[in-house]
């Protein structure tokens, strides 16, 4: 029985105190050094190889494929662009590059470039440097704020990503060829630290030129300024295969300064797709006031997973689209909020998913699959019908991998009087249980799905129970009759 957890995004958690406030004089006696972004990378990811430690954390699925092309660039020092469908973790992957920058970092104390105070940039930290001397103030950034992230859409501008003029700056009394009236944009704000554009395609073209000068020659250029800003970055942006060909292209030149492209993918195997399903679906909280936390039980996150595995490669579905991860964690979501949704209204006290809880995951889960076949007019009985089936198939697979060779004739037994056992998404497992009375092999049941000895339960018995019935109504052992919120068993 595995109790889903929450997975805390990463870069999250409460940052511990900075070093003590400091000036450049004493950095300079501690022999502090300045060392570029991408050699911060490189080193702090050689060291976690030497340790023996994963060096990207929470990725699933990628451990032989994506992630050593990942750490090839990295030590290479090459920018980056990552490529794949949908729901493939690249965003995730991106985000935990963070955790190999330094806890901290040194920066001059207002800097609006995050500027290192032995690695002064702008006119401003120069001015600052000549008019405090050693006792120019020093402060702390936490890696977690060495992060800047762009989702590209047609509107974007270059002032969005690389700055522009600003008139209030001018109205103070500036000329316009002073370089410190311009309002910075998020790539230079993002110096010393690591900048994401996400679904670069989309990115109009003569926008993507502006980002030439920053992947070659690391700097910028603004207007009709002469700006030479010699930025500290590791740039890196995820793209759509789909869109990298057709809706958007990301040109050429743009391509060339790349250092790597890597190709991400789903899952390869079902162990990885349960994996992800444990570590990213949200349920803990699901429980509430009054409630504990629910359980989903092994048997039905991998019903879930297989679902997905399933519906991904049917041929029904939009191959081109693909079907993201978040399917199959939206789903584990929602099965558990059936069965607390069950837990309030029939005063269980621990919530118990079961299968009765699995067809509400069709309804809520359709809008994130593209059917190859849906066209202008969509068929939404038949999609839905698609969906149906593979949820039942998916069902079937997991039954024969979980309970194949368990002797389960003496529940069979239970119908050949003609006895029924009425199940639904609101019958509490009590009253599940009491129609059937005692349940032969009922503990090898339990252990066939994982439940740990002595920490058995009616709801988790009820679950099992349930999950048996089911898969012998798919291997057309017992007779089922459902309406959508009553389920009768029989012979």
């Amino acid at each position: 029985m595995v109790e889903v957890t929450d997975a805390a995004p990463l870069g999250t958690a409460p940052a511990p105190a900075p070093p003590a406030s400091t000036t450049l004089g004493e950095l300079r006696e501690r022999g502090a050094a300045f060392r570029p972004v991408k050699a911060e990378l490189r080193d702090n990811l050689l060291a976690r190889l030497a340790a023996g430690q994963r060096s990207l954390p929470g990725i699933v699925g990628f451990e032989d494929t994506v992630v050593p092309e990942v750490e090839r660039a990295l030590i290479a020092g090459h920018d980056l662009v990552l490529l794949g469908e949908r729901g493939q973790g690249k965003t995730r992957l991106i985000r935990t590059l963070v955790g190999l920058l330094d806890e901290w970092t040194p920066v001059l104390v207002g800097s609006e470039l995050n500027e290192h105070p032995l690695h002064p940039i702008s006119v401003w930290a120069h001015r600052q440097i000549a008019e405090h001397g050693d006792d120019t103030p020093v402060g702390w950034l936490h890696r977690s704020e060495r992060f800047g992230e762009k989702l590209a859409t047609p509107d974007t501008s270059v002032g969005d990503l690389i700055g522009d003029v600003d008139p209030i700056k001018v109205a103070e009394g500036r000329t316009l060829g002073d370089p410190e009236t311009v309002h910075y944009g998020l790539v230079p704000r993002t110096n010393r630290g690591i900048f994401s554009v996400n679904e670069l395609p989309d990115l109009a073209e003569r926008i993507q030129v502006a980002l030439l000068n920053v992947l070659e020659e690391r700097d910028i250029q603004i207007r009709g300024y002469r700006v030479r800003l010699p930025l500290d970055l590791f740039l890196v942006a995820s793209a759509n295969p789909e869109d990298y060909t057709n809706r958007g292209r990301i040109i050429t030149p743009l391509k060339d300064r790349f250092g790597a492209e890597v190709r991400t993918h789903y899952p390869l195997e079902l162990a990885d797709e349960l994996r992800l399903l444990r570590q990213e679906a949200h349920t803990t909280w699901l429980g509430g006031e009054g409630f504990d936390a629910p359980i989903v039980p092994e048997h039905l996150v991998e019903i879930i997973a297989r679902f997905t595995r399933l519906v991904r490669e049917s041929t029904h579905v939009d191959q081109r689209s693909g079907v993201s991860a978040r399917f199959g964690i939206a789903g584990l979501e929602t099965a558990a909020a059936s069965a607390v949704r069950r837990a309030a209204v029939a005063g269980e006290s621990r919530p118990v998913a079961r299968v009765v809880d699995l067809p509400s995951i069709v309804p809520a889960s359709r809008g994130k699959v593209e059917f190859a076949d849906s066209g202008s007019d969509p068929d939404d009985d038949r999609e839905l019908e698609v969906l149906e089936h593979l949820l039942r198939q998916a069902t079937a697979q997991t039954f024969r991998a979980r309970c194949g060779g368990l002797d389960l004739t003496g529940l069979q037994e239970h119908f050949t009087s003609g006895d029924t056992v009425e199940s639904g998404e609101l019958v509490p497992a009590a009253a599940l249980l009491g129609q059937l009375g005692t349940v032969p092999n009922l503990a090898q049941l339990l252990g066939r799905l994982g439940v740990p000895e002595g920490e058995e339960s009616a709801e988790q018995a009820a679950a099992a129970v349930e999950f048996a019935l089911e898969g012998l109504w798919l291997t057309r052992r017992l007779a089922k009759d459902s309406d959508g919120t009553r389920t009768v068993y029989g012979a």
